[in-house]
């Protein structure tokens, strides 16, 4: 009788450690795209409009990688300006930028008197540090608040969507503030919800490894249930 006790305990100890095994492979971290609204509910603008306004603050901690959107809610009286060139960021200004390194996403019209709020969607293309700003009106807006840096992971890389094949010049380097390979922008850079396909493809694979796990789980509760019997 005690011999069978024992063998019975073994048994259990050997299932509950085949179920512990099992956990890691079916409950692994799944990244998604993700969207990141600047800002918040304060949206993007500068400190004589919104004067509690702190991008840096709101991007540090933030994990940002390649394939994410960076979403300025702001109005046609803003700009979004975006560069890998940190000379170009520290000055405000972009006019004498080079090249590809610099991009107006967003631009102002100063003789337009009606402002309109607008919705610009900015992809990460590139790894290492980007920077961000409003460009108009000589720097003010830049100077007055309306300015940040991220720091761009691989995170799971481009999804095909944002792919460009002709794009094959290395990353920037965070250690260099110098100018970088040019930015190709895809046609369809302005619709974050393309991105929607690959996180259904998560879903669908988080679904069907929680399936086989609860095959699993109710599998190993029954032979525990027969042990038990016994």
């Amino acid at each position: 009788m005690q011999q069978r006790r024992y063998s019975r305990l073994c048994l259990l100890s050997l299932s509950f450690s085949c179920l512990l095994l099992l956990l890691p492979s079916f409950l692994g971290p799944v990244d998604a795209y993700k969207n990141y609204t600047v800002g918040d509910s304060l949206g993007w603008y500068d400190a004589t409009v919104k004067s509690n306004v702190n991008y840096q603050k709101w991007a540090d901690g933030k994990n940002f990688s390649l394939g994410d959107f960076l979403i300025f809610n702001t109005d046609t009286n803003h700009s979004v300006v975006q560069t890998y060139n940190f000379t170009t960021f520290k000055s405000c200004d972009y006019d004498n930028s080079v090249g590809n390194e610099t991009l107006e996403w967003s631009s102002t019209n100063p003789s337009n008197t009606l402002t309109q709020a607008v919705t610009v969607a900015v992809p990460l293309l590139k790894e290492g540090l980007t920077f961000f700003f409003s460009g108009d009106y000589d720097g003010e807006q830049c100077q007055n608040g309306q300015h940040f840096k991220i720091t761009v992971s691989h995170g799971k890389g481009l999804p095909d969507s944002l792919k460009d094949p002709s794009d094959q010049a290395p990353a920037p380097n965070a250690a260099d503030y110098g100018s970088t390979p040019d930015t190709v922008v895809p046609f369809d850079f302005n619709n974050p919800h393309d991105q929607d396909t690959d996180v259904k493809k998560d879903s669908g694979s988080i679904s069907l490894h929680v399936k086989i796990l609860d095959m699993k789980l109710n599998g190993i509760l029954l032979s525990l249930g027969i042990l038990y019997m016994f």
